[in-house]
């Protein structure tokens, strides 16, 4: 079978965004590496260019790229005289266009166009200035995915200030972990939210919480609910926030801190990632513009919370002149006839989406529930599926395209919360081809290398960045910030951003991202992926959800596969053989488990992230450093005790 499942139809390619970019910076758009390695051996012209074709709003200044000698990759810097606001670029287009569509699992649904989301602002910002908020200082949110958290996130930008988020399901000490270290001064926050049906009441965890943080001026509510927090710490309804007022912007320099953003947490306290108000804007708006050809009119959609990168990465939407699809509420519901997979795509079907984002995990429940979307629903208005947090195995491209719907660009997409992007996504001038990553992303000199700093094509390595790109974290909150950044992603390559993926580039200039790099087993001494375990298990009905990950014994390593099964589904000697089976044939007889355990839970972050570090910790009999960063602890409890003598 063919490799390629999608192709752009000449018309397509020529009207492209990316085409016409190419064609005005010189180049033909159907040399793709050539634009590419422009895009990295130029990027002061490139990056103008960026920002000259999506019209940024604000100074560029003189300069766009000084290049370091020293510190290629972190002493160089990016548009140093520019003058720049992000919340002006999000805000800009026409006043009647719809700029957000909320919605929930209830059927809530209402529109609101740039002119109302304008004036939200304004207010709000006018409250933050009287709240004795200014450049420079730290506001959080623990809010769901409603448009009072964009309005405050857009309001803390709009003055110069840091905005940073938590999803309200975390609990009071992960949100501690987090909002603690950066000394936010104002919170808006959601005494009560509903998610699968139910209605839960945190209103006494958002008092611990405020208690714990000294630097908390004020509380603001956001929908029902009330609370009266301790020692002196003011409240008010984010309806009486603010008084109306003209919208401004504080245009700040190119790196002036914007967002704060946070590591999973589970092997310590949370790294606080601190991103450019700058990079943000031109890495989403090439993203978005450049690789998923957003137009104004567009309507974009992912399934995320308030603390995800990719949250913060469906707003730079906005930027584009497209709309922001914000949905509240669980992706799946639980009924007396059973699950309910329709949520997303009833309002995708009724908002007109044109770009889905979802993740690896909810396509397969989606095909475990012989949930077709393509036949349920009418989406004519979709071009983009887009998918995020994991790899996606090959025989969910096939999927996708027989049951979502057969012409549109499918688009697994890989990059990380450390750079608010993306180092491999989508194109619209490039083919599809089955379980690959398109194209690396512009402006980003992508590559794989083995131990010896050496290119690597067709075999797997380590997923790296050689030359600087505006999106690079500013550092760490914190004292030593910028040495624990250093640390962490240039250790092992002294100058070359080490992502912490392994990977393997194919001669189309796609990839296949393998697993992280701290989930990469070594039985035998020879280093493989799980991703294509992962990938062989999924093909089973009888499994509902599954974990890899290594032991140590006796100098090597072991695999173990634990598995959640399906009502009614037992792990039988028969399906054990058949596992092991598939996994041989469609990966290698390396990647076989030793151990295959029948689990009541897979243990995930609060970010939805599979923990396969944290289970490997657990069995070993060591602890967990931070347990409040998994969305469910206790469910660790039952790995303490996996036996090898029961396993299959």
């Amino acid at each position: 079978m063919s490799s390629v499942l999608w192709a752009p139809a000449s018309a397509a390619f020529e009207t492209s965004n990316l085409a016409r970019f190419a064609r005005l910076n010189g180049f033909d758009p159907h040399d793709y590496d050539t634009l590419h390695r422009w895009s990295v051996a130029d990027p002061g012209s490139f990056w103008r260019g960026v920002w000259d074709f999506t019209e940024v709003v604000g100074d560029p200044g003189r300069r766009s790229f000084e290049r370091s000698d020293t510190a290629p990759m972190t002493g160089s810097s990016f548009f140093p005289d520019a003058s720049v606001n992000l919340a002006e670029n999000l805000l800009r287009g026409a006043a009647d266009s719809t700029a957000v569509v909320e919605t929930d699992e209830s059927d809530h649904f209402r529109t609101i166009a740039r002119s109302e989301l304008c004036r939200l602002v304004a207010r709000t910002a006018s409250g933050l200035r009287a709240a004795g908020i200014g450049k420079g200082d730290c506001v959080g949110g623990i809010l769901p995915n409603r448009v009072e958290a964009l309005v405050a996130l857009l309001a803390t930008l709009s003055i110069g200030a840091i905005w940073s988020s938590c999803s309200p399901d975390f609990g009071a000490s992960a949100i501690v972990d987090r909002l603690g270290q950066i000394g936010a001064k104002v919170l808006f926050v959601a005494p009560r939210y509903r998610y699968a049906g139910k209605e839960h009441d945190i209103a006494e965890r958002l008092i611990e919480i405020a208690a714990a943080m000294p630097t908390v001026r004020a509380l603001v509510l956001t929908g029902a609910g009330h609370l009266t927090p301790k020692n002196g710490v003011e409240t008010v309804n984010f309806e009486d926030f603010g008084s109306e007022a003209a919208l401004s912007f504080e245009r700040v320099p190119f790196n002036h801190p914007a967002y704060v953003l946070y590591t999973s947490g589970t092997t310590g306290v949370p790294k606080a990632i601190v991103h450019s108000g700058g990079g943000v804007l031109l890495q989403h708006l090439k993203e978005h513009v450049l690789h998923g050809d957003a137009r104004p009119g567009d309507v974009m959609s992912w399934y995320t919370n308030t603390a995800w990168m990719m949250y913060h990465w469906l707003i730079s939407g906005l930027a584009c002149g497209a709309a922001v699809l914000l949905y509240d509420g669980a992706p799946i519901l639980k009924t007396a006839g059973g699950l309910d997979p329709s949520p997303l795509w009833k309002m995708a079907e009724k908002a007109g989406v044109t770009h889905f984002g979802t993740s690896p995990k909810y396509l397969s429940t989606l095909a475990g529930e012989n949930y077709s979307p393509a036949r349920r629903h009418d989406l004519p208005s979709l071009r983009w599926l887009l998918s995020a947090g994991a790899p996606v195995s090959p025989n969910q491209f096939d999927w996708v395209y027989d049951h979502v719907k057969s012409d549109m660009i499918f688009a697994s997409i890989s990059g990380g919360t450390e750079i608010i992007g993306c180092f491999m996504l989508g194109s619209p001038i490039h083919a599809v081809r089955r379980g690959e990553l398109t194209a690396k992303g512009l402006g980003l000199a992508v590559g794989v290398m083995d131990e010896r700093n050496a290119p690597l094509i067709g075999r797997q390595g380590d997923l790296v960045c050689t030359e600087p790109f505006p999106s690079m974290p500013l550092t760490f909150w914190g004292e030593g910030g910028r040495e624990r950044y250093h640390a962490t992603y240039f250790a092992a390559r002294p100058e070359i951003w080490t992502h912490g993926d392994v990977a393997e580039m194919t001669v189309h200039g796609s990839a296949v991202i393998h697993g992280r790099s701290d989930t990469t087993l070594k039985p035998g001494g020879v280093r493989i992926g799980i991703a294509e375990i992962y990938a062989a298990c999924e093909t089973f009905a009888e499994i509902e959800d599954c974990l890899v990950f290594g032991v140590s014994v006796e100098g090597d390593e072991e695999i173990v596969l634990c598995v959640k099964l399906g009502d009614g589904v037992t792990l039988t000697p028969e399906l054990a053989v058949q596992l092991r089976r598939r996994i041989r044939e469609d990966a290698s007889p390396r990647h076989v488990p030793h151990r295959i355990h029948a689990v009541q839970a897979i243990p995930y972050t609060l970010n939805g992230k599979r923990v396969e570090g944290a289970a490997r910790l657990t069995v070993e009999g060591k602890p967990v450093k931070n347990m409040a960063s998994l969305a469910d602890p206790a469910c660790l409890d039952e790995y303490r005790s996996l036996d090898r003598s029961r396993a299959a």
